[in-house]
């Protein structure tokens, strides 16, 4: 995850995901990953040597700590990889009026 002056960017690493195994959501202020990678069905597998990477579904849940439009956020899938692009909302602010009462 990191930040830039306009948005904030979450890569997940999904190599072997299909996109219709992934599902993202925003939640308040959370950033919601669920999805599952299922196993290969090629040949019957007799004795499993060696795995550097785990099957069946995961879930990430990160909270976002800058204020963001939910309805802007956006996923891509590319090469193994999932990047959410979640743009930053300009701060809100406002002018007072100093009330008074006119005495002086």
């Amino acid at each position: 995850m990191f930040e830039t002056a306009s948005e904030i960017r979450v890569r997940f690493e999904v190599a072997g995901v299909r996109g219709e195994d992934l599902k993202v959501n925003v939640e308040g202020a959370v950033l919601r990953l669920r999805g599952v990678r299922r196993t290969p069905s090629s040949e019957a597998i007799d004795r499993l040597q060696q795995m550097e990477i785990s099957f069946g579904p995961f879930e990430r849940k990160i909270p976002i700590e800058a204020s963001f439009d939910p309805d802007a956020v956006k996923a891509r899938l590319e090469d193994g990889f999932l990047e959410v692009r979640i743009p930053k909302r300009a701060p809100e602010s406002r002018k007072l009026t100093v009330e008074h009462d006119g005495s002086e």
